[in-house]
């Protein structure tokens, strides 16, 4: 089930993003966060502009998304940056097509008309995620983020929010 994300959620949302931080592939962060220090990035989401959906399973919050802010400027606002983490339980189960096609059918209704994505570029199965559902490699930033003494690509794909 595909739900807005309650405060509650919050201790599973920041379990699910911590399991991503040692695999370096889907976060350039290299420490665990808190769920304090998720608190103010929580409340900054909205569902009538910048969602953020959980899909819980058998009362477990397995995976969620988040649309957000991509460049904090007025004329910006018909785009939004888009997150995507699922528990490794979980994983290619399905959980991440199912939360990014809401969000392609949602987005039009938030005014959104374009969606991005910012991914390492050595993450494979998550450009390959985004590029089944029709996003283009809008740009490659080479070699800007270092993780563990090596430096990585970040690619931004980008799609139109159809209906928008």
């Amino acid at each position: 089930m595909i739900r807005i994300a309650t405060e509650a959620d919050l201790p599973a949302i920041v379990a699910i993003y911590n399991a991503a931080v040692p695999g370096r592939m889907a976060t350039a962060d290299t420490e665990p966060v808190t769920v304090e220090s998720r608190r103010a990035w929580f409340t900054g989401h909205s569902p009538d502009r910048h969602p953020l959906w959980v899909d819980e399973r058998e009362g477990e919050v397995v995976g969620w998304l988040s649309l957000g802010t991509f460049y904090n400027r007025p004329a910006w606002d018909i785009t939004a940056e888009v997150s995507v983490y699922v528990t490794p339980a979980h994983q290619r189960h399905g959980v991440a097509v199912g939360l990014l096609e809401n969000a392609l059918a949602e987005a039009p209704a938030l005014g959104l008309r374009a969606l991005i994505g910012i991914i390492f570029g050595h993450n494979d199965p998550s450009l390959a995620l985004f590029r089944r559902f029709g996003f283009e490699d809008w740009g490659l930033m080479p070699r800007v983020t270092e993780l563990d003494n090596v430096e990585r690509d970040v690619v931004f794909v980008g799609r139109r929010v159809e209906g928008a």
